[in-house]
């Protein structure tokens, strides 16, 4: 998704720049950043990109610095340690670090979030959380919804940037607040793509058509995302692309999920908030990824595969 938002980022300020934007990548893996400044840089020529070997140095390189991680230790690597961006920050002078605006697209744990944001604005630049919802596929379209924590003014900063990569850009409430309605979605979310994957199981068992099925679905009460978008059967949703019909490459990876879904649990259980459905949905992405390895990095849709091979294995 990273790859995908960074890409609208730069061609939409490019064109809004006249050309004279200057944008810097980093990676974990340089041959990523490299690879995606060449496709870049061949589909428009003369646009300056460079590549930062550490966070760092991408924070001293640019006043708006944008990540996009898998998890929460990954975020206290990239803004905390040595290389990361917080002691770069406390690098620069006073008038430089407040020009600096920081935006975080990581799903991640709100009270890590919280304290790394804490640590930002100690350092005297502006952050946000800002969790996004559409999948690769709005990343792809830039028609992204960002969920977005931060003070007002940092918001309004930030918002310009966001704008650029999604459709919906709302202010969710103070730092953390992006995060914890993303959470919360995201628990709806891997729910719903269960029941999905074992409806159409179900349906098609019954002598359905799947692209019926989902017809039916798509068009009634049991209608969400999942379904009409991200339907686990091939050719169910016709005016669709879903990631089944790719071997489930392309998508959300289950392990990501699986992490969403161990957030939820864990701030359900801190905020004494039942989580009967939440906590059995992530047991089944659990045992999904244990049973089937390969399915972790394969769009987290490949539930409805391992149920159909559990059902086959039952007769």
């Amino acid at each position: 998704m990273g790859s995908e938002m960074a890409y609208n980022l730069f061609s939409r300020t490019l064109v809004e720049s006249g050309g004279s934007a200057h944008f810097v990548v980093c990676d974990a893996r340089q041959a990523t950043a490299e690879a995606f400044v060449s496709n870049f840089t061949q589909q428009f020529p003369g646009a300056h990109v460079d590549v930062a070997s550490t966070p760092a140095e991408a924070l001293v390189a640019s006043q708006t610095v944008m990540t996009m991680l898998p998890s929460s230790p990954h975020v206290r690597t990239v803004y905390a340690e040595a290389s990361g961006v917080i002691p770069a920050l406390r690098s620069l002078s006073e008038e430089d670090a407040q020009s600096t605006m920081c935006i975080d697209s990581t799903t991640l744990d709100v009270d890590v979030a919280r304290g790394i944001a804490t640590d930002v604005r100690k350092a005297g630049a502006s952050v946000v959380d800002a969790p996004v919802s559409g999948g690769v596929a709005g990343a792809k379209a830039g028609t992204l919804s960002f969920l977005v924590g931060g003070t007002k003014a940092a918001f309004d900063r930030a918002e310009p940037t966001l704008a650029h990569m999604g459709k919906k850009i709302i202010h969710c409430g103070s730092s953390g607040a992006g995060l914890a309605a993303k959470i919360c979605n995201n628990l709806v979310l891997g729910v719903q793509q269960i029941v999905v994957a074992e409806a159409m199981l179900l349906g098609q068992k019954l002598g359905l058509e799947a692209q019926v099925l989902a017809a039916v679905i798509n068009s009634s009460t049991g209608a969400c995302w999942a379904s009409s978008v991200n339907n686990p059967v091939p050719a169910a949703v016709p005016d669709r692309s879903p990631p089944c019909e790719r071997d489930f490459e392309g998508g959300f990876a289950t392990s990501l999920m699986l992490k969403d879904m161990g957030l939820a649990k864990d701030i359900a259980e801190a905020m004494k908030s039942p989580l009967p459905l939440g906590s059995a949905a992530e047991e089944i992405y659990a045992d999904v990824i244990e049973d089937d390895p390969e399915l972790a990095n394969k769009d987290f849709s490949s539930v409805y595969r391992y149920l159909r091979l559990a059902a086959n294995q039952k007769a």
